[in-house]
């Protein structure tokens, strides 16, 4: 896939013949509404012609093989595919092989040079006995080189059945799936939870559930509910006891413990608790994660910074997660939620103090809505991407992309004469973070929406 930046202009039909894409495919990719709205500004998804396919109305594997000429061994191989039966209208898959036309002259060991792969990876795929076998016209199947893997986590406020929709078309993406519904009640039980439907749209892609602790009570993290627990051994036990039985009952995978706002006094109250977590939980094969607060340096002033010792969490848990996210929150003034400049300064710091192979980056995946000139106060609206670029075809507003943030943004004003500045993410923004995975050598990353 490609990225094209929309000029004032420009149609889908234009941008597609000038990549030789197919319109159709890049229309569903983008779920893009009216092609006859892009924005300027917009940044779309172009799949390659020789590379992605994007699965149309009316498909299944079967068919969606046959047309490509592969298999559909092939096709769920080379696309990390569960459940053969969950593919969805937009879903891009990557096509297993790429056809390269013999020449006069031309080698086996200079075409496998060429493409990055072994002879024998040639040889077996075209079913060929010998490199001497091959000859000038001969069409041969180069199989892709499979790109390094990553850990991948989502965050999930929804429980319904959009939740468990999003998962079972999303799901075989993930490695994770985090359900942000638990905390518990000063004696250690946990608060109630009915069924979580997304939980069954996970199995069904083979998507390892975590669970998710918290400190938060009455919409809000709660100080002194962390404290109650963590100046509490008995307590503490009681808790995991009561997080083990779920877990075993529901299949969750591991737990991941996110307290925020975490009084400073109680640092080494939450690493001892962490420590007799770890203890509960590793016999019995459950991973311990833990979410932390975004830090530029160790000695980082603030309540939501001071508890969370870095290199402690790193010794201790499998992994955690950095929540690089939130500089533009709701009640502040207009910011990127992540600007790539803080989120760079943050692993900077956790590199030194944390394995690489540890840290799993928090990306967002929405943006926000501020009525401008900001007022204190005042709490800014939260958009999807979709609904941020609708917006602006709908006003017919220009889209602009801050080069130190790597995000886009724009201006615009309301029926009622309300200016107002949006932020959030599109695919340009969202490739420079997972360039920042891969920069700093990074376990994976963690969606939240």
């Amino acid at each position: 896939m490609e990225l094209h930046v929309v000029e004032r202009g420009e149609s889908l039909r234009r941008i597609a013949e000038e990549y030789i894409a197919d319109v159709n495919q890049a229309f569903l990719l983008n779920r893009i509404e009216n092609p006859k709205e892009l924005v300027a500004g917009q940044t779309l998804g172009v799949p390659e012609v020789e590379e992605d396919y994007v699965v149309q109305p009316g498909d299944n594997l079967w068919l969606i093989a046959s047309n490509l000429g592969v298999t559909v061994k092939d096709l769920v191989q080379t696309n990390d595919i569960t459940n053969p039966s969950l593919i969805y209208v937009g879903e891009m898959l990557k096509i297993p092989f790429f056809i390269h036309t013999v020449k006069p002259g031309e080698y086996l060991w200079a075409i496998a040079l060429r493409y990055d792969v072994t002879i024998y990876q040639i040889l077996q795929t075209n079913q060929i006995e010998s490199p001497s076998l091959i000859y000038p016209g001969q069409t041969l199947q180069i199989p892709r080189k499979r790109k390094p893997t990553i850990e991948v986590n989502a965050y999930t406020i929804r429980m319904n059945a959009q939740g468990r929709q999003e998962v079972l078309a999303l799901g075989r993406n993930f490695t994770y799936l985090s359900p942000f519904v638990h905390s518990f009640h000063r004696d250690g039980s946990l608060t109630e939870v009915q069924g979580i439907p997304m939980l069954e749209a996970g199995n069904a892609n083979q998507v390892s559930p975590l669970f998710v602790i918290t400190n938060f009570r009455e919409q809000t993290f709660d100080s002194d509910l962390a404290a109650t627990l963590l100046r509490n051994t008995q307590l503490q036990e009681t808790l995991l006891t009561n997080i083990l039985k779920i877990m075993k009952e529901k299949n969750y995978a591991g737990l991941t413990i996110d307290f925020e706002y975490v009084y400073p006094e109680d640092r080494e109250n939450y690493s001892i608790f962490l420590r007799r977590a770890r203890e509960r939980l590793h016999p019995d094969g459950f991973t311990l994660s833990t979410s932390l607060a975004p830090k530029e340096r160790e000695d980082q002033k603030g309540l939501l910074y001071e508890a969370h010792d870095y290199p402690v969490h790193g010794e201790i848990v499998d992994f955690v997660i950095l929540m690089t996210y939130e500089w533009g929150w709701a009640g502040g003034e207009p910011w990127p939620i992540a600007p790539i400049n803080k989120m760079r300064d943050v692993l900077d710091y956790a590199i030194t103090a944390i394995p690489s192979n540890k840290i799993m980056l928090g990306i967002p995946l929405y943006g926000r809505d501020w009525k401008i000139p900001w007022e204190e106060g005042t709490i800014a609206q939260m958009v999807s991407p979709m609904e941020a670029i609708n917006t602006a075809a709908k006003i017919n507003v220009a889209i602009q992309y801050h080069e130190v943030y790597q995000s886009p943004y724009y201006h615009y004003v309301d029926e009622g004469g309300q200016e107002h500045e949006v932020w959030f993410e599109d695919a340009k923004s969202m490739q420079a973070k997972y360039d920042l995975i891969k920069a700093y050598g990074l376990r994976g990353l963690v969606f939240g929406y």
